[in-house]
């Protein structure tokens, strides 16, 4: 059985007491009203009496009548005044359950966002593997790639470039020292990509509050495809600077 709690048995037992003393205090007003009534009744029907001497049997039977009517009626004031209060809809008790919180809800104390690992990120990123597979195996087949001619150790191409992953490093040579564009450009840049998890503490995925995270790596990717791109398309005979659109976008892959 679930226990009532100790304030509500406090507030049962005040409300009890003080409709005992309104009980109380309305019985002997409504006696006295009673006994009242009853003296009128008994006085109208002696008045009724004296005004017709001449019906002295009616008379006396009819007053006698009257204050039996009367008395009656004070007894069922009272009884009225003495029972219990009776609510609106016709009830004289009160009933007071108290359910626990528990019993019907299911609350979590620390809401949690994580998922699990499997399924629901590696079913993705299987299915992102599948169709990049399919899309090189289709552009494979309708798409020939052009091969140059053997290499000659003798002969050293013009211009030799690097990877295109490797351009960039490949087109600040050109611009600095190799010190400085071999070593301590590219070690900057990684060092402060990988300590911008330490600056930028906000777990948020909203966009608009990881503008320091956005903005880093904006500029981080933006200046390496530029380096890309002119050690691309950019760059001729001699790692001259050249316009593409003069020299022809194919002249410069068939070197």
């Amino acid at each position: 059985m679930t226990e009532i709690p100790e304030h509500l048995l406090k507030r049962a037992a005040e409300r009890r007491a003080a409709l005992e003393n309104k009980n109380a205090e309305e019985a002997p007003t409504t006696d006295a009203g009673a006994g009242g009534g009853g003296a009128a009744g008994g006085g109208a029907s002696g008045a009724a009496a004296a005004a017709a001497p001449g019906e002295g049997g009616a008379g006396a039977e009819a007053g006698g009548a009257v204050a039996t009517l009367e008395r009656a009626g004070g007894v069922a004031t009272g009884a009225r005044a003495a029972a219990p209060p009776v609510g609106t809809a016709g009830h004289t008790q009160r009933l007071l359950t108290v359910v626990k919180a528990g019993s019907i809800q299911d609350v979590k104390a620390t809401p949690t966002d994580k998922v699990n690992v499997w399924p629901h990120l590696l079913v993705v990123e299987f299915a992102a593997a599948l169709a990049m597979t399919a899309f090189l195996t289709l552009f494979s087949i309708f798409v020939n790639a052009p091969l140059l001619q053997l290499a000659n150790p003798n002969l050293t191409p013009n211009p030799s470039k690097a990877p295109w992953y490797f351009l960039g490093l490949q087109e600040m040579l050109t611009m600095f020292h190799p010190m400085v564009a071999g070593v301590t450009i590219p070690g900057v840049a990684l060092g402060v990509l990988g300590a911008a998890g330490y600056i930028d503490k906000n777990p948020s995925h909203r966009p608009e509050d990881r503008k320091f995270a956005i903005a880093l790596f904006t500029f981080f990717l933006m200046f390496w495809a530029v380096l890309v791109l002119i050690g691309s398309f950019f760059r001729g005979e001699g790692q001259n600077f050249i316009l593409p659109w003069r020299q022809g976008v194919h002249d410069i892959f068939d070197l």
